[in-house]
């Protein structure tokens, strides 16, 4: 599994690192504009990202705004549905609307912050991208 982890806050990009490298080969991105051009030369190089965890709250390009593009890239390569990446969103926004907005824009899962292996293995089994 190839996985993309998207975070602007160094301890928990890398304390998800520590909790997903077993399951593939992991990049991270720092912000939107990283993430988005990860996923675009990934695409690209016909080695797309299976999983992506995107934060909500990052600077310059909210991560449902990057889920947006991302979207929008993977229909641009004609990849849709079960096809695009799996995408979780990792957040402190525990609230209505803002789960509302992630599933609107084609997310397959929502972990609220703190993130724990827990959280992360049964969205991951819920996807059915372990066992």
């Amino acid at each position: 599994m190839k996985i993309l982890i998207v975070d602007d806050d160094f301890v928990c990009r890398n304390l998800l690192l520590a909790m997903v490298k077993d399951y593939g080969e992991c990049d991270v991105a720092i912000n939107g504009k990283e993430a988005i051009s990860a996923v675009k030369n990934s695409i690209e190089n016909k080695t797309p990202y299976n999983l992506i965890f995107l934060d909500i709250m990052l600077e310059e390009i909210d991560g449902h705004e990057v889920l947006k593009r991302i979207r929008d890239i993977e229909s641009n390569f004609n990849i849709g549905g079960l096809d695009g990446a799996k995408i979780i969103m990792t957040t402190i926004l525990d609230d209505f609307a803002s789960i509302k907005t992630a599933f609107a824009g084609q997310c397959e899962g929502y972990i609220v912050k703190p993130i724990t292996k827990d959280k992360v293995d049964k969205q991951l089994k819920d996807l059915k991208l372990i066992r």
